[in-house]
């Protein structure tokens, strides 16, 4: 008999071979792996990474101190230290009182007044070193960052740094929302006559006590 013809011949089939093929391994472990595996962590936010560089420059200012400091002395006092210190690397012009620019918000030449650091970027420091120190362990009622003299020292710098550029620094008021007490009589005073009208006029009297109780 022809083999063409046996049907106890097996003859390849590609076709078939390739269909019925099981999958590979790797791709077996790529199904199975879960999304969460292969995600990478989230990034620190600006925040967050702003406050650890603050952190490792003021550490880093204790250990060049002299004699050096650790951070369990470290006082308020050291605090307004390092504050001074981060002066000389300021870009804000500062005019002092013998200035013919001091407090001019717009001095139309230069002068040779010093650089600063600005009161904001001052005020917003402390307030990531008094978090990064409680992060690290620090008690919040020893915080070197949160002493009333870094408070006095800051508020110094903002008012000094007004008088010199001429910029006013002035809270923000709350507008608060308030109710005249005639505008609340009529109110009440008209729900209480929808009522009585609703009630077929029971409640007429009640709506007059509640007008005039406010």
């Amino acid at each position: 008999m022809d083999s063409a013809t046996d049907p106890n011949t097996i003859k390849e089939d590609p076709v078939s071979v390739t269909v019925s093929a099981p999958p590979s391994k790797g791709i077996q472990q790529g199904v199975g792996e879960s999304p969460s595996s292969s995600t990478s962590p989230a990034a620190p936010s600006r925040y967050e990474s702003q406050k650890r560089r603050d952190w490792n420059t003021f550490l880093q200012y204790l250990k060049n101190h002299k004699p050096p400091l650790t951070l369990a002395r470290c006082s308020g006092a050291h605090v307004i230290e390092f504050l001074k210190y981060l002066d000389q690397f300021g870009k804000t012009k500062v005019h002092m009182t013998a200035c013919p620019y001091f407090g001019h918000p717009n001095p139309p030449g230069p002068c040779s007044c010093p650089l600063k650091q600005a009161w904001g970027s001052l005020d917003a420091l402390i307030g990531r070193l008094r978090a990064a120190n409680e992060e690290s362990g620090g008690r919040p009622e020893s915080n070197p960052f949160a002493a009333r003299a870094v408070r006095i020292y800051l508020r110094e710098v903002r008012e000094g740094q007004a008088r010199a550029r001429g910029i006013p620094y002035e809270k923000k008021k709350r507008k608060r929302t308030s109710v005249t007490t005639s505008a609340l009589g009529i109110n009440v005073s008209a729900v209480a006559a929808t009522q009585a009208v609703d009630y077929g006029g029971v409640s007429g009297g009640t709506a007059g006590n509640l007008g005039t109780a406010t």
